[in-house]
């Protein structure tokens, strides 16, 4: 049984009442795509009708296709998940942690354990992000160190971090970070090739992801969506969209940038984000084993450890697999069946989801930048559930 017919109105509706640019949906039951829907604009101004094909900015989605990376090199026997990481990146050993109350950079004592692959994986590494409360300490730094700059390759990147002191002991707290990003450098060492060309190779073209890249080369220009912002960046339930052509940065995903960020650099598009999410649903092809995709799908966070991020309360009930988000139970916004679920988003409003223990997944993808968690993805979500059948 499905039926879409509130789930399309409730997307119709965010993008009428001028809250997304767009919006663009797959539902899957299985491997089977069983509802695309598709509405709005990728250029506002220009009045052009959004169509599946559009490439997407997918910023923090980007990190889906790292785990797996991660995890393709785990089942070829190249390493191991509770493996310190200075045993490949040696500039990363040695890790000190600010104290609770510095008020200096260099206000930091020895870190009790080294980082692990894990712990990377599962954001609970010390790192930090310093964009979503850029007032502290650390993310002064990482800013001063211009740590994800685009004309830095990820060697570089590396080595503007080593000396910078962890947020948190690791295995301590969990800190949504630029862990994903040290992943991809990770990936370069063992696999001797750039990130990208490790990922073309082993995850895009089996997978028939052809439009997934970290830029858009001139012949598809004219399929990349219009990046909007609203309003107010503080109050995310107001309407009303502006440009933002120039972020992350003036001419972002133009040119092929020397740091290829596994945290969040790739454009794709629905049916390439639909092939990667079919490619880890048992059946058929399959970028990993089922036995790898469950380990995906499990807690791997201590008890009474939740995703939480700066200013926020704790999202109880949201714990954290190798990559991605699990839900151990229903949070008051969710769909009541949502236990067992893993899913994630990207800033610019990307979203993604599959729960296996209901054989179901979906995909959104829209551009509405600092949107991810927004009510439009809650409003899918719960439609979504109820579109096919729970």
């Amino acid at each position: 049984m499905l039926n879409t017919n509130a789930l399309h109105t409730a997307m119709r509706a965010q993008v009428d009442q001028d809250f997304l640019p767009c919006v663009s949906t797959a539902l899957l039951r299985g491997k089977d795509v069983v509802d695309t829907f598709c509405y709005g604009y990728a250029d506002k101004e220009a009045g052009i009708p959004l169509r599946e094909d559009h490439i997407f900015r997918a910023f923090s989605n980007t990190k889906l296709v790292t785990s797996c990376a991660v995890l393709l090199l785990w089942e070829d026997g190249l390493l191991q998940f509770d493996d310190p990481i200075e045993k490949y990146i040696p500039e990363l050993g040695n890790r000190q942690v600010l104290r609770p109350d510095a008020t200096r950079i260099d206000d930091t004592e020895p870190a009790k354990s080294p980082i692990t692959i894990r712990q990377l994986m599962t954001h609970t590494s010390g790192l930090s992000y310093g964009i979503f409360d850029p007032t502290t300490l650390l993310a002064k730094a990482y800013s001063a160190a211009e740590l994800r700059h685009p004309g830095r390759p990820m060697k570089d990147f590396i080595t503007a971090l080593a000396p910078l002191p962890l947020a948190s002991h690791p295995g301590t707290r969990w800190e949504y970070s630029i862990s994903t990003d040290v992943l991809a450098y990770l990936v370069e060492v063992i696999s001797g090739q750039t990130f990208g060309t490790f990922i073309a190779q082993r995850i895009f073209a089996p997978l028939g992801m052809v439009d997934t890249d970290f830029f858009v080369p001139e012949s598809k220009r004219n399929r990349l969506t219009t990046l909007y912002v609203g309003h107010d960046i503080a109050n995310p339930m107001l309407p009303g969209l502006l440009r933002a052509d120039a972020a992350p940065f003036p001419g972002a995903y133009l040119n092929r940038a020397a740091f290829e960020s596994g945290g969040g650099g790739l454009v794709t598009t629905l049916g390439d984000m639909v092939r990667l999410i079919q490619s880890l649903i048992p059946g058929g092809q399959m970028l990993l084993k089922p036995d790898t995709i469950a380990m995906m799908a499990t807690n791997q966070l201590p008890a009474g450890m939740w995703v939480q991020f700066p200013n926020a309360p704790a999202m109880v009930g949201r714990a954290f697999g190798l990559g991605s988000s699990v839900a151990l139970h229903p949070a008051p916004y969710d769909p009541k069946e949502v236990t067992g679920e893993v899913s994630w988003g990207g800033l610019a409003g990307t979203a993604w989801w599959i729960n296996p223990r209901l054989n179901i997944a979906g995909v959104l993808m829209t551009q509405r930048f600092y949107g991810q968690g927004g009510i439009y993805t809650v409003i899918f979500k719960n439609e979504a559930y109820k579109a096919l059948g729970y």
